[in-house]
């Protein structure tokens, strides 16, 4: 086993000599916080299937339309860090890039946009974008 959860992230990933891997840093890769870790650490596998599960339904609560979550993926923050324009002309990012979340992308269906969700043990975002994470906008960001 190459990492704490049982995934092989590191022959795939073209940064592991910034990484330390999983199981040297202890579940701090990138010397960030693994959701995934986190939870199997504290709990085992059940409490992170409990804890992914349960994030699911809360997604899948929120009534957005056309907004359905299967399932979740862990996620590198640099990959899903989107920077957004708030109403006064600046911009934010509000995920950390060194951590690693769960999340996923799902098609909005007759758009050429996505949503993505984003979340770990205290937050949950929403956002909607075009290809590349292009033109990104927040649908929610609200505290678990």
């Amino acid at each position: 086993m190459t990492s704490i959860c049982g995934l092989d992230c590191c022959n795939n990933c073209h940064k592991k000599g910034d990484c330390g891997g999983c199981i040297r840093t202890d579940g701090h890769p990138f010397g960030g916080d693994c959701i995934a870790a986190k939870y199997i650490q504290k709990g085992g596998f059940d409490e992170f299937y409990n804890a992914k599960n349960a994030l699911i339904n809360e997604i899948n609560s929120l009534n957005i339309e056309n907004l359905k979550v299967q399932d979740l993926n862990l996620l590198n923050g640099f990959y899903v860090n989107l920077e957004y324009k708030l109403e006064n002309g600046k911009s934010i990012k509000f995920l950390k890039d060194n951590n690693i979340y769960w999340g996923n992308q799902i098609e909005i269906p007759n758009s050429e946009r996505c949503y993505g969700v984003v979340a770990d043990e205290r937050y949950i975002l929403v956002c909607e974008y075009s290809c590349n994470g292009k033109n990104s906008e927040i649908v929610l960001y609200k505290r678990r």
